[in-house]
């Protein structure tokens, strides 16, 4: 869902700038809910505030609520199908196989620094190997990134407010009379 929504909104409507989308998916997965009733959401509000977030949410939630009860009535009487078995096992897959693309895309975009590589080598590490809940892993990053800005911030802005507190801090020149 997610590399053909980002198709969509980024490339094709224009919507969203590729950063806006980025932090559109990452608001969506943190929030708890579907994925694609956030971001549609999201892009609601983001165009055209309350309406557009109605609109989008609405948009989304109808027509998938309309095929999931046509589905489940079908299914019903044809779920032991072999076929249908197999077709289950072919969507599995495929979907195994979006979820790598959307990795591999995202990736490309958000690790860009060794700090962003870092986290996210410690949270999948966290996850799979020492069985980590996804949402500590989700908040620690969130502090990490905002001390690591933080710390950056001042370092960027050491020297000029350094110079600054030391003008206004150094006592006054005395003239001496000699």
């Amino acid at each position: 869902m997610i590399p053909q929504l980002q198709h969509i909104v980024v490339d094709e409507k224009g919507w969203l700038k590729e950063d806006e989308m980025i932090d559109c998916i990452a608001i969506s997965q943190a929030l708890p809910g579907i994925i694609a009733i956030n971001a549609a959401t999201y892009i609601g509000m983001k165009l055209r505030g309350i309406k557009g977030a109605l609109a989008g949410t609405f948009g989304v939630v109808l027509p998938s609520f309309v095929i999931i009860i046509v589905v489940v009535t079908v299914l019903d009487s044809i779920g032991d199908n072999t076929y249908v078995q197999g077709a289950f096992t072919g969507i599995k897959a495929a979907v195994c196989g979006l979820i790598l693309v959307t990795v591999v895309r995202m990736g490309k975009k958000i690790l860009r620094s060794v700090f962003a590589w870092v986290l996210a080598t410690g949270a999948f590490v966290t996850i799979i190997v020492f069985g980590i809940n996804a949402i500590w892993a989700i908040l620690v990053g969130a502090v990490a990134g905002i001390v690591y800005n933080t710390i950056k911030l001042k370092k960027k802005h050491a020297p000029e407010g350094e110079e600054e507190c030391a003008l206004h801090d150094a006592p006054e020149a005395k003239e001496v009379d000699e």
